[in-house]
């Protein structure tokens, strides 16, 4: 028999993998550099990605329920996953995270890493040094996290 706490640790621990994988490895790079655009070029992009990202998590959540025998609903999954893929397309359209880290008083932070912030990486030459430790990234990514947090909960008591 399992508690409700190890069943959410089983899930969310699956989760958070699957989501690395699929944010990282799974999504391509014409999503990855499309899926914020405006217009429907931009919806159908950030659509795909978190279709392939949903599917990712179930490919991973499947066999972590089978084989360590969890007890988990077809409406829990259906919500903890509805939930998740709603608010990674929702962040990953690019304006409405940046939006609410401006309300927030994270605009700043927001930039970090970025051209546009003033404390920017340079090359000895003084010139812009990309870098994949923005603070953009940080936002998003802990987004993510807080919503598998969410759909893992309800994961594991609906």
């Amino acid at each position: 028999m399992h508690s409700s706490s190890s069943i959410f640790a089983a899930v969310f621990i699956a989760l958070y993998v699957a989501h690395s994988v699929g944010d990282h490895w799974v999504q391509t790079h014409t999503q990855s550099c499309t899926k914020g655009l405006p217009g429907w070029a931009g919806r159908l992009a950030c659509g795909r990605h978190v279709l392939g990202l949903t599917i990712t998590k179930g490919l991973i959540l499947v066999p972590a329920v089978l084989l360590l025998h969890l007890p988990v609903t077809a409406l829990g999954l259906v919500l903890g996953l509805g939930i998740d893929a709603l608010t990674h397309y929702w962040a990953d359209r690019r304006t409405t995270l940046k939006r609410l880290a401006d309300r927030c008083g994270k605009a700043e932070f927001y930039s970090l890493g970025t051209p546009t912030h003033a404390g920017h990486p340079v090359t000895a030459k003084g010139e812009y040094a990309p870098t994949l430790g923005t603070g953009a990234y940080a936002l998003d990514q802990s987004w993510h996290v807080l919503w598998l947090f969410v759909a893992a909960l309800l994961i594991a008591a609906v």
